[in-house]
């Protein structure tokens, strides 16, 4: 992973896309025919998964009316108001292995998580 990944911090904020992980993001948003300008990355936590939370990632057209808007180099991340508190310090990668492809979540903030990768604790 590159040191030197686009991250924006707002509002106290600071989360993280790796180059890997913005060049997957811009060939989702291309593929879904979405204006890029106004287009991005919802980043968001929700509960359920095996340890309390999951993490989810849609391409939505536009922000909604509350959402936190983090422009990261060639996309922009939304982020709801809720989620805002577990994703301080995240840094959301793309991976692809012989395993698979998919994009991946370090968290500062969790304090336990799963096998599955994509649910933690807080």
């Amino acid at each position: 992973m590159s040191t030197t990944d686009s991250s924006t911090e707002t509002t106290g904020i600071n989360v993280t896309l790796t180059d890997r992980a913005i060049d997957e993001v811009v060939k989702f948003i291309e593929a879904e025919k979405v204006a890029p300008d106004v287009a991005g990355l919802r980043v968001s936590v929700l509960p359920g998964g095996c340890s309390g939370f999951k993490y989810s990632l849609n391409i939505e057209e536009r922000p909604l009316e509350d959402d936190h808007v983090l422009p990261m180099g060639r996309v922009r991340v939304f982020v709801d108001g809720f989620s805002l508190q577990y994703l301080n310090g995240v840094t959301v990668d793309y991976v692809s292995s012989m395993q698979g492809s998919g994009f991946t979540f370090s968290n500062p903030n969790a304090s336990g998580g799963c096998g599955c990768g994509s649910s933690f604790t807080a």
